[in-house]
C-alpha cells in the first residue's frame, strides 16, 4: 500500500536520519519511536508530501487515502460540531448534494420520459450514497464523538466554543469518520483522558486500514502496534512486536554488540602491539604491512548510545504525621457551575494516589485544593502534622530563570551543595557532561520539565502534588521520572494520562465523576478489574467503626441492624428506579424498530423500481425524515433518563456510606 525507499533528511548541520526503507501494508500497526527531536514528525511530513526528503522517495498504491493527525491543530471553522464531522467527507457531501438536486428536478419535471430518466439516475446516486455510508453518516459520527468524550449537548455547539485539547479530539473524530486506508497519528493521546484512550485503542484494534503512530504512551503502544521503527542517534532499527518486546530485543542486541565490540577492540589492540613492536624490523616489514592493511579493512562495530538510568539517592523528606491531608465538607464552584459539594477526602502517609476520571470532572481542581493554591467557598483543608507540600503544574516550568545555566538553576534550591553533588543530581535526570552548562532558555519543553522535577526533588517536601508531569516528556524521560518517584519516600497525589506511570507508582486510585469521589485501594490493574466487574468497594469509615465500638452493641446485633437498614434502602432505591428503567427499555425497543424501518426505507431508496411511483417516493421520504426525528427525540429522552438512573445510583451508594 505504501513504500518508503531510502529516505534521508537533515537540516543544516542537524542530521536526522538516513536510508530509511520500509513498507506499510493494509492492517499494519506500526509505531515510530525516538527521542524528542529525532525526526518522527519530519518522517510523517515526508510521507504526507508536506516536506521533501534529501534522498529517496515515497510511493503508494493508486487510490490509497491517507488521514494525518498533527500535534498542532488550528481549526477556525464556525460549523456546529456534528455538522463539522459529517461534512468532512467530500464524497458524501457531493452525493448528498446530487441527491437533493435530482429530487428537486423530479418535483418540477412533467415529462414522463424525463421523470423516468431522472428516477433511474436518482436510484443509482442513492445506491452509491448508501454504499458510502451517507444514510448512517450522522449516526456513525455520533458514535465516534461519544467515544471521544463528547456529550449530546456538544453536538450542536460551534467549534469556536471548544478549547485546544477538544479541537484535537474533533480533528481525530473527522479522521476516524473519513475512514482512510492509512491513519498517520502524531501523539494522538496527548489530549485524551484514560477512558477515552481505552475506547480509542479498541477502535483502532478493529480498524480496517493501516496505522502509523508515534506516541510517548507506552501502554498505548503495547496495546496497538505490531511493528516498531526506532529512530536512534546512530541508526534506525526495525522490530516485529510491541514496544516492550522492542525494548527487550534492543537490550539483548546491545549486549551482543557490546561483547562483540569488546572482542574486536582486544583483537585490534593485539594487532597494534605487533605492529608497534616490529615496525622497525626489516625482517617483519611484510607482516607489519599486511596487518596494517588488515586493520584498515576492519569495519568497526559501533555500539548504539544507551540512555543510562543513573541510580542516585535524592535527599529524604522529613517524616510527616500519619494523616497527611484532610478535606472536609468542601464546596467548590466556578461561577454558576458547581464542581464539588460536601467533598470529603483523607490522604495518609505513604499514599501514592492517582486521580482518574474524564476531562472536566474536577481532577485539577481537587489537586489544587489539596495543594492549598485554590480557594473554596465552604469547608476545611486540614494539613497533617509536619506536612510540607510541593505542587508541580505546567506553570512551574515558567518559573525557571531562562538566563541561568542548568547547574546554576538547580543550585538555587541547593546553594550549599558542591558542584559535584549537583552534577550527580542532574545526571539522574539525563543532564550530563557539558549539558549542565546549557542555558535554560535553549532547553526543550521536556528538558525544562526534567529540570523542574529535579529541583523539586533536590529539596523535597513530604507531600508531592503533580499535575501531568509527563507532558512534553519522551519515553526515556518518563522512565527516569518513574524511577525518581519510585525512590521517593513521601506521599504523592498525581494526575497523568500515562497508564504505565500509574501502574508503576500508584497504590491508591481516586476516581472522580460529576464531582463525586470513589476511592479504590490497590494499583491501577486492581481498579480496572473492579470496574469491569462492577464491584463497588466502599469500606466502612473509621468514624463509623468508632461509633459502633462506643455503642456497646454486639457485633452480631450490629450485623442484623445493618441488614435491615440495607434492605430498606435497597427497596426504596428499586421503587424509584424501576419505572425509569422500564421507560428506558421501552425507548430502546422503539429506537430498534425505527432503525429497522429506516434500513427498509434505505433499501427502497437503492431500488430503481421504487421511483416509478412519485407519490410513494414522497411518502417514504417523509416517513424516513419522521423516523430520524423520532430517534433523535427518543435518544435525548433516553440520555436524560440514563442521567437520572446514574444520579439515583450515586445517591443510593452515598446513603449506604452515610449509614455505615
Amino acid at each position: 500500500m505504501l513504500n518508503i525507499s531510502n529516505i534521508s533528511k537533515s537540516y543544516s548541520a542537524c542530521y536526522l536520519f538516513s536510508g530509511i526503507t520500509f513498507n506499510v501494508g493494509m492492517g499494519d500497526r506500526i509505531a515510530v519511536i525516538g527521542a524528542n527531536g529525532s525526526g518522527k514528525t519530519t518522517l510523517f511530513e515526508i510521507i504526507t508530501g508536506n516536506i521533501t526528503p534529501d534522498t529517496g522517495n515515497v510511493s503508494m498504491r493508486r487510490g490509497t487515502t491517507i488521514g494525518y493527525l498533527r500535534q498542532d491543530i488550528q481549526n477556525t471553522s464556525k460549523h456546529r460540531l456534528l455538522d463539522e464531522v459529517v461534512q468532512s467527507s467530500d464524497n458524501i457531501n457531493r452525493l448528498a448534494h446530487k441527491v437533493q438536486m435530482l429530487q428537486e428536478e423530479l418535483a418540477e419535471e412533467k415529462d414522463r420520459e424525463e421523470v423516468e430518466t431522472l428516477m433511474c439516475e436518482l436510484g443509482n446516486v442513492q445506491h452509491e450514497y448508501e454504499s458510502s455510508g451517507g444514510y448512517s453518516a450522522e449516526h456513525e459520527a455520533e458514535i465516534i464523538l461519544a467515544g471521544l468524550g463528547f456529550i449530546e449537548s456538544d453536538l450542536q455547539r460551534r467549534l469556536t466554543e471548544f478549547s485546544g485539547g477538544w479541537l484535537t479530539r474533533i480533528e481525530l473524530a473527522k479522521l476516524l469518520f473519513l475512514n482512510p486506508d492509512l491513519l498517520i497519528l502524531d501523539e494522538p493521546t496527548n489530549h485524551l483522558d484514560l477512558e477515552t484512550t481505552r475506547w480509542f485503542e479498541n477502535y483502532l484494534k478493529g480498524y480496517h486500514g493501516a496505522v502509523l503512530v508515534t506516541s510517548h504512551d507506552r501502554a498505548f503502544l503495547n496495546n496497538i502496534v505490531k511493528k516498531v521503527i526506532a529512530i536512534e542517534e546512530e541508526e534506525v532499527n526495525f522490530f516485529r512486536g510491541d514496544y516492550d518486546g522492542y525494548v527487550t530485543a534492543r537490550q539483548k542486541d546491545l549486549e551482543i554488540k557490546q561483547a562483540t565490540a569488546k572482542k574486536q577492540e582486544q583483537k585490534i589492540k593485539k594487532e597494534m602491539r605487533f605492529i608497534e613492536r616490529f615496525r622497525a624490523k626489516n625482517t617483519k616489514a611484510t607482516q607489519v604491512q599486511s596487518r596494517i592493511k588488515k586493520l584498515d579493512k576492519i569495519e568497526r562495530i559501533m555500539v548504539p548510545r544507551q540512555t543510562k538510568k543513573i541510580k542516585f539517592s535524592f535527599p529524604e523528606p522529613a517524616r510527616s504525621g500519619h494523616v497527611v491531608m484532610t478535606l472536609k465538607n468542601i464546596d467548590k464552584s466556578y461561577d454558576s457551575k458547581t464542581v464539588y459539594r460536601g467533598l470529603n477526602l483523607e490522604l495518609n502517609r505513604g499514599d501514592r494516589a492517582a486521580l482518574v476520571g474524564p476531562n472536566g470532572a474536577g481532577k485539577t481542581t481537587l489537586l489544587k485544593m489539596l495543594a492549598g493554591v485554590l480557594p473554596f467557598e465552604k469547608g476545611e483543608r486540614i494539613p497533617g502534622h509536619n506536612v510540607t507540600t510541593a505542587y508541580f503544574a505546567q506553570y512551574y516550568i515558567e518559573l525557571l530563570n531562562p538566563a541561568n545555566k542548568i547547574i546554576d538553576e538547580l543550585g538555587t534550591v541547593a546553594p550549599d551543595e558542591p558542584d559535584q553533588r549537583l552534577r550527580g543530581l542532574l545526571g539522574a535526570f539525563l543532564f550530563s557532561g557539558k549539558d549542565v552548562m546549557k542555558e535554560v532558555a535553549v532547553l526543550s519543553g521536556g528538558e525544562k520539565t526534567r529540570l523542574a522535577i529535579a529541583k523539586m526533588l533536590t529539596r523535597p517536601a513530604n507531600f508531592l502534588l503533580l499535575d501531568e508531569p509527563t507532558n512534553h516528556l519522551d519515553i526515556p524521560s518518563r522512565e527516569i521520572l518513574t524511577d525518581a518517584l519510585d525512590a521517593y519516600t513521601g506521599t504523592i497525589c498525581f494526575i497523568t494520562h500515562d497508564r504505565t506511570l500509574i501502574r508503576e507508582i500508584a497504590n491508591k486510585i481516586i476516581e472522580i465523576r460529576a464531582g463525586r469521589l470513589r476511592v479504590f485501594p490497590g494499583d491501577y490493574d486492581d481498579y480496572l478489574a473492579k470496574q469491569e466487574a462492577h464491584v463497588d468497594t466502599v469500606p466502612e469509615t473509621l468514624q463509623a467503626v468508632r461509633e459502633h465500638a462506643r455503642s456497646g452493641v454486639s457485633p452480631r446485633t450490629q450485623k442484623q441492624q445493618r441488614k435491615v437498614i440495607e434492605g430498606n434502602l435497597r427497596n426504596e432505591f428499586y421503587r424509584k428506579i424501576t419505572p425509569v428503567k422500564k421507560r428506558t427499555t421501552e425507548i430502546e425497543n422503539k429506537v430498534a424498530k425505527l432503525n429497522a424501518r429506516i434500513a427498509e426505507i434505505e433499501a427502497l431508496f437503492a431500488d430503481p423500481e421504487h421511483y416509478k411511483d412519485g407519490y410513494k417516493v414522497a411518502q417514504t421520504n417523509r416517513e424516513y425524515i419522521d423516523a430520524k426525528e423520532s430517534i433523535r427525540s427518543l435518544t435525548a429522552e433516553w440520555d436524560k433518563l440514563n442521567g437520572e438512573v446514574e444520579g439515583m445510583t450515586q445517591e443510593y451508594e452515598e446513603m449506604k456510606r452515610d449509614c455505615f
